[in-house]
């Protein structure tokens, strides 16, 4: 892991909120407004590291190869003290470069709280503002397949997440994305075909509609704009979005990871991708992740664990918080929460394998999600259906044609294009262009990037501010004798998630429950007591299964805190300790006279 440029300058923050606000202003690259290539990224990210070394630590977590950085952001003073740390990251698929502005925007808000706390941030009440400041770290991978992204954001040309393939024996003839007629962008190509599945819309200039059997023609077959590898004369394949292109990254992470055929874009093993191998390192060392948003387009949903069992086979206090979750996702954001199981199979009963969410909630018991960033459904004005998958599959064509009206409309036209004739050196003639679908459906249009990272940043600042904090409180010093001194201190436990974060991974064997101990100075000796006692893990407020009804309203969850002492002789100090890898370490010294 290599730090960034300028980590180590004199922090020039050092000033006024306001003037420090200003300098984070004037630094922004415009990415709430626009998306941006790897360059800009990089820009952002130096110019923010090099301007606030006080705050912003600027990491590769591998190159790319491509050579290019995986840059993770840690936001927060003092990087290297453990505590809580909520996780966000964006653009796992190449297409899906929204992601990337979000996480951008959050990290410049978490910033902005740094820089000047007494500012409003969105709605946020000032306690939670300071909760973020003070008692939570937060970890940004902006984009977490740059080498992916920038293909697409260059040429439109497909990619699912990273545009290699290191496939041997393909002796099928398959498509291979690329730019046929020079235009710099690859889309789709259409060509009559008697036997072919699409028409041309009557409405809506551009749009193809599935075929049905009153439809007169003239028929077309839909390919991407590219060139058939090993092709024999005669065989065109069936379009895949993993035809040049082999792994999903959001396939190859290392909980329930399962081959092909069993699970297309697996990759050849688990984490065989070095950005994929990357994030499970850098997390299996981080257990203090105890918060993780997987940033995804496109739906306008929150995807939530389980990945792998319906709800009533799934931890029921996990599901209880995540319902509660739900809720303040869709009073702040407008978004519904489901389950992946339940409403994001493509298959019924058939679940992904190799996810990040999953894994960020099995493996390393964080609270995961997926967001599904732009609700096109309810913006174009289509009907949202339920369960969530239904919306990418089960389209009429009066929705179809709703969705080209609302780019007429209110799109500025960025999705359908005019068809160009062309002779295709394999297909002959064809006619090119059709689909641009990165800035209308697949990411919103970028005039309505700005709004689209405003409503995350609100979600996931309460969701950071959902972390366990760890409290030494009330130390109390008793002379008991000549020279010797009891002290008695209590370690609670003040933040709405318990330390083990989720009831499902309490018995995860790095899951460290809280241990207190005593430090002696010179001139002191421990006298009854052990160094380190055994505190165990505390519940947190948001409690689970909590009777609020009127009639029967009872405090609820495991106890928050936990006594703990020693006796001592001498004159001088100790100091005192609480933590676990979980939630960080608090201390407190205490001078005995």
């Amino acid at each position: 892991m290599r730090h960034g440029p300028g980590m180590h300058d004199r922090d020039p923050s050092a000033r006024s909120g306001a003037s420090s606000v200003a300098l984070l202003d004037d630094l922004s690259v415009g990415f709430r407004g626009r998306y941006v290539a790897y360059d800009a990224l990089t820009r952002q990210v130096q110019a923010w590291a090099k301007a606030f070394p006080g705050l912003v630590r600027l990491t590769s977590l591998v190159t790319t190869p491509e050579g290019r950085e995986l840059w993770l952001l840690t936001i927060g003073p003092e990087p290297d003290r453990i505590r809580p740390a909520a996780w966000v990251d964006g653009n796992m698929h190449a297409s899906e470069y929204s992601g990337t502005s979000v996480a951008l925007a959050i990290a410049e808000d978490v910033l902005r709280a740094h820089l000047d706390p007494t500012r409003m941030l969105h709605d946020l009440p000032q306690h939670l503002v300071d909760i973020v400041r003070q008692d939570v770290l937060l970890y940004v991978l902006p984009r977490l397949s740059p080498d992916g992204a920038e293909r697409v954001i260059g040429t439109d040309a497909y990619v699912r997440s990273v545009p290699r393939d290191g496939r041997l024996g393909r002796a099928a003839p398959y498509w291979r994305h690329a730019d046929v007629d020079g235009d710099g962008k690859a889309r789709l190509m259409r060509k009559e075909d008697p036997a072919g599945d699409f028409v041309a819309s009557q409405d809506v200039a551009g749009l193809m509609l599935p075929r049905r059997i009153e439809d007169p023609g003239p028929f077309y077959a839909l390919y991407p704009e590219g060139f058939i590898e090993g092709w024999d004369g005669f065989t065109v394949p069936m379009p895949s979005y993993l035809s040049d292109n082999e792994t999903d990254l959001n396939r190859n992470f290392p909980y329930g990871w399962a081959p092909e055929p069993r699970q297309w874009g697996a990759g050849p093993y688990a984490a065989s991708e070095p950005e994929a191998r990357a994030v499970t390192e850098f997390a299996v060392k981080h257990p203090n992740i105890f918060a993780w948003l997987n940033l995804h387009t496109f739906g306008g949903v929150f995807i939530r664990p389980s990945g792998d069992r319906s709800d009533k086979k799934m931890d029921q206090a996990d599901l209880e918080l995540y319902l509660q979750l739900g809720e303040w996702a869709e009073q702040v954001v407008g978004y519904p929460m489901v389950s992946m199981f339940e409403e994001f199979t493509y298959e019924p009963d058939t679940p992904l394998s190799g996810d990040l969410c999953t894994f960020a909630y099995a493996q390393r018991g964080a609270v995961s999600m997926v967001c599904e960033l732009w609700d096109f459904w309810k913006q174009s004005g289509v009907e949202v259906l339920r369960p969530f998958v239904w919306n990418y599959q089960r389209r009429t064509r009066a929705d179809l044609i709703q969705i080209g009206r609302w780019d007429r409309e209110h799109n500025q036209g960025r999705l359908l294009g005019r068809w160009r004739s062309f002779d295709h050196p394999q297909l002959g003639p064809v006619e090119i262009g059709g689909y641009d679908p990165f800035e209308s459906i697949v990411n919103p249009p970028p005039e309505r990037l700005s709004e689209l990272c405003e409503q995350q940043a609100r979600f996931f600042l309460r969701l950071a501010a959902l972390a366990p904090r760890l409290r030494l409180a009330r130390v109390e010093t008793t002379v008991i004798g000549e020279g010797l001194t009891r002290l008695e201190a209590t370690v609670e436990n003040v933040g709405f998630l318990p330390t083990y974060v989720l009831s499902s991974s309490r018995g995860l064997p790095w899951n460290e429950p809280v241990q207190a101990e005593i430090a002696l100075e010179p001139g002191v000796e421990l006298v009854s007591g052990e160094v380190t006692q055994q505190v165990g893990h505390l519940g947190g407020w948001g409690g689970y299964q909590k009777s609020s009804v009127p009639y029967m309203a009872r405090t609820s969850g495991t106890t928050p805190r936990h006594k703990v002492s020693w006796v001592v002789r001498g004159r001088g100090g100790v100091v005192l300790r609480a933590r676990s890898v979980r939630v960080g370490q608090v201390e407190a010294r205490v001078a005995l006279t």
